[in-house]
């Protein structure tokens, strides 16, 4: 936990600096590989279920899962977002369904 604390802080620190004017830019860290796979199956979603659910095309995640083809960056920074808080993501793509999926994330998950 502290850890998270940590980053979180360190990301706010960076985020008033560059408010301020103290620092120009930010950069935002994207992964150079991403497990969709994992990521998927994690959500115990089909690939067809999570094309659906997060607008990738079908082909796209049996190629990224086959090894055929990468991810593009904003891709990769999608996933990664999924990875983290694919509720906060269901939620904003599909914000008639979002009150079924606030109430039982775990349950409706596979389900979207």
């Amino acid at each position: 936990m502290t850890s998270m604390f940590q980053d979180l802080m360190t990301g706010l620190d960076e985020v008033e600096a560059y408010l301020s004017g103290a620092r120009e830019g930010y950069k935002v860290h994207v992964p150079d590989e991403i497990d969709v796979k994992g990521i998927r199956k994690r959500l115990k979603m089909t690939q067809a279920r999570f094309s659906d659910t997060f607008g990738f095309s079908l082909d796209a995640v049996k190629h990224w899962e086959g090894g055929r083809r990468t991810p593009e960056a904003s891709a990769r920074a999608f996933l990664t977002v999924i990875a983290k808080n694919p509720i906060a993501v269901i939620t904003a793509l599909h914000p008639d369904r979002s009150n079924s999926v606030a109430r039982k994330p775990s349950a409706r998950i596979a389900r979207h």
